[in-house]
């Protein structure tokens, strides 16, 4: 059965909401008056969105039924994937326009902002205030997901379609506007208290917004060249950690925990599996750096800590380069990367609740065979929501996710090896933190990194971020909207003619 529907008021209120977003960086031009010469840089594409948004708002809905659809999720899929889209070339403009960086290295800013990834093009000792906010609000605002945004102010017949194509699992509330407007509160709730935070441990105001927003968007960008190893504080270490974990765990879980629900939140399979990843991978890094760099046992274990959370929370702060590291360290942040954060969290990577199922499912078809199918029982998990069986179409679903991730995640390795001109470790690494939206990087993204580098890291990024098939349904669904585009004239032909 098709459906014919085609709502532009979604696509018009999606590209105000952006150019009202990439302004947001203009406020600051008071407190830094020398970056009053990127005004315009940064009014002309938000103006052009804004307008250009209110033109499609106020067109009349007169050919809503002209294209036939055949499922919602096409719809949805290709309004969030233009949203998307939209966002990285509005969000480019101010760093053309302002000659900070050429169209490619711009889109791939943005790109990276949006997505939360952190990987960076940008020379951060010379870059203006103005940018270096503007590169952290993208990542805060990509966190939450422009259709999330949309959702808290205005919502439709449509928005739940497109609230679950953008990637958001679950509907903490059962009104869906105040689940957003819940989310954004506590959202912006953690970044007023980690700003002071960070300003208590030392930082200047500044840094201590930037950081925050990116570390609970688990995005990754810093003001600094080394990131937050420049501060060499450990309380600030520790802050940072606490918002990575924050950042990477499950909306709903955060809902419990500002509800005081304890015991709730620790019987989540998803929180507990995170915890198990940490006290084995950071051990066994941290035993790599001992033995591999002459650490002391607390050094170690202090950049042990933070890098593999950071890795596993794909925030993509680091505490010192990578290029040292010995391989079983190395190999350990590759691990964390691929598993990535919570579902339904900021966080890229696979996830860990799907790591975990399938972990679980993998356990069971070996019971299966050690034992006679009577015996075996039906496996359950916790999730924020309450207790839920991992039938056969969760395994199934999860399982070609994997795949395919895995898939995308060889196959762009072997892109980075040939277009850098790298080893295979690197390009694993390099990857690795691109496709699960991480941001950090072994010495291959820099601001001489080529194009050719540059556009498969893009594609990673927002392949992850998009969790895959949302934007595989979307171009799809694009190509069918071309065709149908195309086939209209000759219809028109054919019925003339007869």
């Amino acid at each position: 059965m098709t459906r014919k529907f085609y709502n532009r008021s979604n696509i018009g209120k999606l590209m105000l909401l952006i150019g009202i977003l990439v302004a947001v960086p203009l406020v600051i031009v008071p407190f830094y008056p020398q970056d009053a010469v990127y005004i315009v840089p940064f009014l002309l594409p938000s103006l052009g969105s804004i307008v250009l948004g209110s033109i499609i708002c106020l067109m009349k809905k007169k050919e809503e039924s002209t294209f036939e659809w055949r499922s919602s999720m096409q719809r949805s899929s290709l309004t969030v994937l233009f949203a998307w889209g939209w966002g990285v070339f509005i969000g480019a403009g101010p760093f053309v326009l302002g000659r900070q960086l050429t169209f490619v290295q711009a889109l791939f800013e943005a790109v990276s902002g949006w997505t939360t990834t952190g990987l960076s093009v940008m020379d951060v000792t010379i870059t203006p205030h103005i940018y270096l906010f503007h590169r952290s609000f993208m990542q805060f605002c990509g966190g939450l997901g422009f259709v999330m945004m949309m959702v808290m102010l205005v919502q439709d017949k449509q928005s739940m379609n497109l609230y679950n194509a953008e990637g958001h699992p679950d509907k903490l509330l059962p009104n869906l506007k105040k689940t957003a407007q819940t989310i954004c509160l506590m959202y912006n709730g953690f970044l007023v208290i980690g700003t002071a935070a960070y300003v208590i441990a030392g930082m200047s105001l500044f840094d201590a917004v930037n950081h925050t927003m990116c570390s609970l968007s688990t995005g990754g960008f810093s003001t600094k060249l080394n990131s937050i190893g420049e501060y060499n504080s450990f309380p600030i270490e520790i802050i940072t950690i606490i918002q990575m974990l924050i950042g990477t765990t499950n909306f709903a879980v955060l809902l419990l925990l500002t509800k005081r629900k304890w015991k709730q939140v620790f019987k989540v399979s998803e929180v507990r599996f995170m915890f198990l990843v940490l006290l084995i991978t950071v051990p066994v890094t941290a035993f790599s750096l001992i033995s591999g760099m002459n650490m002391g046992i607390f050094e170690g274990l202090r950049r042990a800590l933070f890098d593999v959370t950071s890795a596993l929370s794909t925030t993509g702060y680091s505490s010192m380069s990578y290029t040292s590291w010995p391989p079983l360290a190395v190999s350990m942040l590759i691990l964390t990367m691929l598993i990535g954060g919570g579902i339904g969290s900021t966080a890229g990577g696979i996830k860990l609740t799907r790591v975990y199922l399938m972990i679980r499912t993998a356990l069971q078809n070996i019971r299966k065979r050690l034992s006679s199918p009577r015996n075996v029982e039906t496996i359950y998990f916790f999730r924020a929501q309450g207790k839920t069986e991992i039938d056969s179409t969760l395994a199934a679903d999860t399982t070609g996710f994997v795949t395919s991730y895995l898939f995308l995640y060889i196959t762009g390795t072997l892109l980075i090896t040939v277009t850098a001109d790298c080893s295979l470790t690197e390009a694993m690494f390099e990857f690795a933190s691109a496709l699960g939206t991480v941001g950090l990087s072994i010495g291959i993204t820099s601001p001489a990194t080529g194009n050719a580098t540059l556009v498969v890291e893009m594609l990673g990024m927002i392949l992850g971020r998009l969790e895959i098939f949302i934007v595989l349904i979307g171009v799809y669904s694009a190509g069918s909207l071309m065709k149908q585009t195309l086939e209209k004239p000759k219809k028109l032909i054919n019925r003339t003619v007869k």
